[in-house]
């Protein structure tokens, strides 16, 4: 499992419903992408759920790092480029996923929690934590699904869960999801991913 994303942040004064219609044109495109596990197509706006900019941010959790580069080298990523420019695409190796109580229910929200990893640890047992505690987010009310993921090159962290209300029971950056395409979620494998 490898996970990605890119933030296009906007300006304060941007209107957000762009954004949305956007997502209502294009969104559907991913629907069927080969080696996709999900892309969820995240949105968080200035002022609202304390988020201090406007940002389109989606998140990807990939089973295969063809189906990845496909859609980066040949594929809608390019319209992206073309409407706001090339961003910055973060990649993160898969550390654990598991299937949330709310499997069964449409992702409406999600929560984006990124951590520097401390020095002087053993990371054996930090990763082992981390597969607990992917574990124990994905058994709470409203869960649709958690993972972690480790960028190796920033030692960093990122736990990303999906829920099916607006009251996530996790830290982080609360994203409103304003689409979700999953054609090989149910391929994603579970647990810690060594």
């Amino acid at each position: 499992m490898h996970a990605m994303q890119y933030e296009v942040t906007l300006p304060a004064d941007y209107d957000t419903d762009i954004v949305r219609a956007r997502v209502a044109r294009v969104g559907h495109a991913l629907d069927d992408w080969a080696g996709l596990g999900i892309k969820a197509y995240l949105l968080r706006e200035r002022g609202v759920r304390a988020s201090p900019v406007n940002q389109y941010a989606p998140f990807y959790l990939w089973n295969t790092v063809r189906g990845m580069n496909a859609f980066l080298w040949g594929g809608p990523f390019q319209g992206l480029c073309d409407d706001f420019g090339r961003p910055v695409v973060r990649q993160w190796t898969g550390v654990a996923h598991e299937v949330g109580t709310a499997a069964a229910a449409p992702a409406r929200f999600a929560v984006r929690d990124r951590r520097p990893l401390p020095d002087g640890v053993e990371l054996s047992a930090l990763m082992g934590r981390t597969v607990d505690e992917v574990g124990r987010l994905a058994r709470k009310d409203g869960a649709v699904l958690a993972a972690a993921a480790v960028d190796t090159g920033r030692w960093e962290s990122v736990h990303f869960s999906l829920w099916e209300h607006d009251t996530p029971e996790t830290d982080g950056e609360v994203f409103e999801v304003l689409h979700l395409s999953a054609p090989g979620r149910d391929a994603l494998p579970r647990g810690g991913q060594w």
